[in-house]
């Protein structure tokens, strides 16, 4: 417990002025010179004293086999398998076990990706404030830059604002480019990217991507690889370089193929379906469309359930079945406002809105347009959605 002696002295306190009011200044040596362990309670009064947190002094004991060292392996896991509200459930039990209070940094940021994941960033704000302050405090940069990054994720979901998820981005690269850890600073370089494209400024986001590419190649992470390459596979796409999107799309596939369907995996899928039908091809987007609706189905991913349906609707209008084209977007915008996927819903709203259009239904037409609108401006998508559903 050397790091509560360092607190006491750069407090400038002595040992009776630490324990005052809870315990003796001898049993405060005793936890300086590590011969006896503090409980949770007396951590608390000294974090309180030394104006440090409680993270501070909380360090994981190595080769210590308990109920939440066991937890943390099973919470990673879930996570891995996308089994995120089972995530949630398992890490605010974890939060709750004393023996775990080494782990409270750990535990919130995994509580606060599944969050993120599940589209609801209100509860993972705090949860990721809590972690970068453990984070900080017991001098791991590395989970910093990785809770910076999830900070710029939160940035865009809570209020669409990708220029404060720049800046968190920014600042995750510069702590996590002083260190050795390629792979998170490559998965921030992908958000970085993912930035820019959402703000339209799809030369800054290929060369985020690109550099992104280059270090996972490196460290050869086929799955972050898989998401890079459909990334860029989108960029092509909007600059209409349909051979170039083929190229970085089919790599994408072809890293997944030889695993196991991983989370997402159906949004490759999707990618495919939205390329086949740029080039008019309307049999093999149905026949994509539809691989990635099973496959989002069986890894219960909502939000790619729902952009499945919107990409069969685009098929059934090509096909000109103006009843299943209804029914496949009506599936699609209620799963799309459920799980909170703000962009996709927008451009959803603003597909169908054209389709409408085009059949010469401009009331409805109007209605949709005016929900793109509203789902470009924070904070009123579960509004909007309520009203739809009154409606």
């Amino acid at each position: 417990m050397g790091a509560v002696k360092q607190a006491r002295q750069e407090a400038g306190l002595s040992l009776a002025q630490v324990g005052k009011g809870h315990v003796t200044a001898p049993a405060i040596f005793l936890i300086e010179t590590g011969r006896t362990r503090p409980s949770l309670p007396t951590l608390e009064h000294i974090a309180q004293r030394t104006n440090k947190p409680v993270e501070f002094f909380l360090a994981d004991p190595g080769g210590v086999s308990d109920h939440a060292q066991d937890g943390m392996v099973e919470l990673e896991a879930l996570l891995a398998r996308g089994r995120y509200a089972d995530a949630i459930e398992l890490g605010h039990k974890l939060l709750s076990l004393g023996s775990s209070a080494y782990r409270l940094g750990p535990i919130r940021y995994h509580i606060a990706r599944a969050h993120i994941q599940l589209g609801k960033p209100e509860p993972a704000g705090e949860l990721l404030r809590q972690a970068s302050a453990h984070f900080e405090s017991v001098g791991d940069g590395l989970m910093l830059a990785e809770c910076l990054a999830l900070q710029a994720s939160l940035a865009y979901l809570a209020n669409s604002e990708w220029e404060s998820a720049m800046r968190f981005y920014n600042e995750a690269i510069e702590v996590g480019g002083a260190l050795n850890d390629l792979r998170r600073l490559a998965l921030t370089y992908h958000g970085m990217s993912i930035a820019y494209r959402e703000t339209g400024q799809n030369e800054a986001a290929m060369r985020f991507a690109n550099r992104s590419l280059a270090l996972l190649e490196v460290v050869r992470d086929r799955a972050s690889l898989a998401r890079i390459e459909n990334d860029l596979g989108l960029l092509m796409m909007a600059k209409g370089d349909h051979p170039g999107a083929h190229q970085h799309l089919d790599r994408a596939l072809e890293l997944t193929g030889e695993t196991e369907p991983e989370p997402g995996h159906a949004n490759m899928i999707l990618s495919l379906s939205e390329l086949s039908l740029q080039e008019g091809n309307v049999d093999a987007a149905a026949e994509l469309a539809e691989q990635g609706l099973r496959l989002a189905e069986q890894m219960q991913e909502g939000a790619a359930i729902a952009e499945a349906h919107m990409w069969l609707g685009r098929v059934a209008e090509e096909r000109g079945d103006s009843d299943a084209v209804d029914r496949e977007f009506e599936l699609a915008l209620a799963g799309l406002a459920e799980f909170g996927a703000g962009d996709r819903l927008l451009r959803c709203h603003g597909m169908y809105a054209e389709i409408l259009e085009r059949r010469g239904d401009l009331k409805r037409a109007y209605v949709h347009m005016k929900n793109a609108w509203s789902a470009s401006r924070p904070g009123m998508l579960r509004e909007q959605h309520q009203e739809a559903k009154r409606a």
